[in-house]
């Protein structure tokens, strides 16, 4: 049952996680192309597109953590310090992504015409907040990779990894 969990917990993992990485490192020069050509419409496409799939498989992801807690039950390690620190880790980029990435994306998408094919209000969204987006989805992404790793190596595991 272990090796179930463990691989539906990867598999969550890659197929989930992996989506909203890359499409919210994708959406910042997305929505500045957007942002300087106002009528583009592919353009606000693109932007509402990626926006929609941080939406979609932040949601999905849920079942990371939610593997991730049945499959470490299962091998015996919910108090180990690795996992402790990766549990901190996701909450954290969980946080980043639903208070600071998926907002911003918002209006950026909004301002670029691509959300309920807004008025495409530039005047208002500047380039330093395509810029900022795209440091909260540094952030979010450097967590992802650092749990990732973590999950991985798991220092001061007795399992032999």
């Amino acid at each position: 049952m272990t090796k179930f969990l463990l691989a539906v917990h990867v598999l969550a993992a890659i197929i989930a996680i992996g989506p909203v990485t890359v499409a919210a490192s994708m959406f910042p020069p997305a929505a500045r192309r957007a942002l300087a050509a106002p009528d583009d419409a592919r353009a606000a496409e693109t932007v509402r597109l990626l926006h929609r799939i941080c939406q979609v498989y932040a949601a999905v992801g849920i079942a990371v953590p939610v593997f991730g807690f049945f499959t470490a039950g299962a091998m015996g390690v919910l108090g180990d310090a690795w996992l402790i620190v990766s549990i901190a880790l996701t909450v954290l980029a969980a946080l980043v992504l639903v208070v600071l990435v998926l907002p911003r994306q918002e209006v950026l998408a909004e301002a670029a015409g691509g959300i309920g094919g807004g008025t495409g209000t530039v005047g208002t969204v500047t380039r330093r907040a395509t810029v900022r987006l795209a440091m909260f989805t540094g952030i979010f992404n450097l967590l992802w990779a650092t749990v990732t790793v973590l999950m991985i190596v798991r220092p001061g595991s007795t399992t032999g990894a």
